[in-house]
C-alpha cells in the first residue's frame, strides 16, 4: 500500500457549460486555476457518453459509447498531472430513463448540466506507468 497525508487549501463549486465536454470541463477549470492535484465529487447529465472499461488481461481501455441522453447518478475523481498536462480521472455512474446504470471511466461526455464540487490537494500528484498493472498511477 502506498498512502501519503495531504493537506486542502481550497474547494470550488463550478456549473459545467451545457454543450461542453464534461471531463474536459474540470481539467480546462484546473488549468485555469493552477491545480495540479485536487478531489471532486459531481452529478448532472450529459446529451452522450463514451465509458472506458479497463482490460486486465490486455492491459488496455477498451471504448463503449452511448448516443443517448444519459443521468449522471454519481461521479467521482481527482486531477493529477500525467504527461505534463493535468489530467481528471473521471468515474461516473450513468442512467438511462428506464433505471439502467452504466458506469465506468468517463473518458467523454457532453454537458447538459452538471456540478460539480472540487477540493484542491496541497500535494503533488504525478501519474507515471506502472507495469505490474499497465495504468498511469500516482507515485
Amino acid at each position: 500500500m502506498h498512502y501519503r497525508e495531504v493537506d486542502t487549501t481550497q474547494e470550488f463549486l463550478l456549473r459545467l457549460e451545457t454543450g461542453a465536454d464534461w471531463r474536459t470541463e474540470i481539467e480546462e477549470f484546473a488549468e485555469l486555476k493552477n491545480i495540479d492535484a485536487a478531489w471532486f465529487n459531481a452529478m448532472g447529465a450529459v446529451q452522450d457518453a463514451e465509458v472506458w472499461f479497463y482490460d486486465h488481461t490486455e492491459t488496455e481501455y477498451n471504448s463503449v459509447n452511448f448516443d443517448e441522453p444519459l443521468e449522471i447518478a454519481a461521479c467521482i475523481g481527482n486531477i493529477s498531472m500525467l504527461d505534463d498536462e493535468r489530467f481528471a480521472h473521471t468515474h461516473a455512474v450513468l442512467s438511462r430513463p428506464s433505471g439502467q446504470a452504466l458506469a465506468g471511466h468517463l473518458n467523454a461526455g457532453t454537458v447538459f448540466a452538471g456540478e460539480v464540487y472540487l477540493r484542491v490537494l496541497d500535494t503533488d500528484l504525478v501519474r507515471e506507468y506502472d507495469e505490474t498493472t499497465g495504468l498511469d498511477v500516482w507515485l
